[in-house]
């Protein structure tokens, strides 16, 4: 796959068009680092981070990698004005904005010279994010883990109809990782895929191995979107899951639910790996993921399934004639 065929893979200057998810408690500088080494665009999650550990991650990364590499920046984080001065003042060259109106800081990140790129879950928010003045988005569907849309439309319908809508380059997510899924996604009209759960499970994640061994033994319907009143989030079924779905049976108010959520539960799931009473975000993807590898083999299990799949659409069973 040359650098020069691919809108993403010059936007970016990476060589594959693939980027890693920036999750919160999975994804600090030895997974983005990883990454980008690998060929492929790392982000650092700071959704998760304290304004001095971000200062912290960013320089490690620089340390560890001359690769680009990115930030991902959820807009309703408190502190978020700490986070672009640190993201300007160490000269990250791409940020990934999320959850909030791409309006408030892209044209400020730009004049400094970064690379905007905004999650978004529908048309109606690609084309807001567009009109922002993004320089491409990400499109994510139902199946991916974390935070999600309300709508539920998954990647298949999503991306064809957000490739019809918009001129910017455009990322798919959610339910994506593998090479034929990759290849899949480009096909419906993607530039490039972003990759979040087959990374958690890497030996460069910062998630707890609790909760990457947790993962590797899931199975199909194993996870869940709940919580639409609040934030839609994908999780894992678990014992927090299961007094969840009983509080729904009783009838339960959004504010007792969001009580009952409190503080902290994804960190106590994910990167302190409770089990029993955390929240673990992750995708539908997590069914078919059945091992815990290095960053790097993972890229390269992609990239070469990819390429494969690509030489096999060329095939005869894939042509139909009039």
């Amino acid at each position: 796959m040359s650098k020069n065929t691919n809108r993403i893979t010059e936007l970016f200057g990476i060589r594959y068009p693939l980027i890693q998810a920036g999750m919160i408690w999975c994804s600090g500088w030895e997974l983005a680092s990883a990454v980008s080494n690998a060929g492929g665009l790392g982000i650092i999650g700071s959704g998760s981070m304290y304004p001095e550990i971000l200062d912290e991650q960013i320089r490690k990364c620089q340390h560890a990698t001359n690769q680009p590499f990115a930030v991902n920046l959820p807009m309703l984080y408190p502190d978020i004005e700490k986070h672009i001065e640190t993201i300007i003042k160490y000269k990250v060259p791409i940020v990934f904005t999320s959850a909030g109106n791409p309006k408030t800081w892209t044209n400020h990140l730009k004049s400094h010279g970064i690379t905007v790129v905004h999650v978004v879950s529908s048309v109606k928010f690609a084309l807001k994010a567009q009109e922002a003045g993004v320089d491409a988005v990400v499109a994510e569907g139902f199946e991916a883990g974390g935070h999600n849309g309300r709508d539920e439309t998954t990647t298949m319908c999503l991306i064809p109809m957000v490739a019809k809508e918009i001129t910017i380059p455009l990322i798919a997510a959610g339910g994506i990782g593998t090479g034929r899924g990759m290849l899949a996604a480009m096909n419906l009209g993607a530039d490039g895929v972003q990759v979040g759960s087959r990374f958690v499970t890497t030996t460069e994640s910062s998630a707890h191995q609790n909760f990457k061994n947790k993962i590797i033994h899931s199975s199909e319907g194993d996870t869940i979107l709940t919580l639409k009143e609040l934030t839609p989030v994908r999780l894992l079924k678990n014992e927090f899951y299961k007094t969840l779905e009983q509080a729904y049976n009783n009838g339960t108010s959004t504010a007792e639910l969001e009580q009952l959520l409190g503080r902290g539960r994804a960190k106590k799931g994910m990167f302190e790996g409770d089990l029993i009473e955390g929240e673990l975000e992750i995708g539908q993807i997590a069914g078919i993921i059945d091992s815990i590898l290095p960053a790097s083999e993972v890229v390269k299990e992609i990239i070469t399934e990819f390429n494969q799949a690509k030489l096999e659409q060329n095939s005869p069973k894939f042509s139909f004639n009039d």
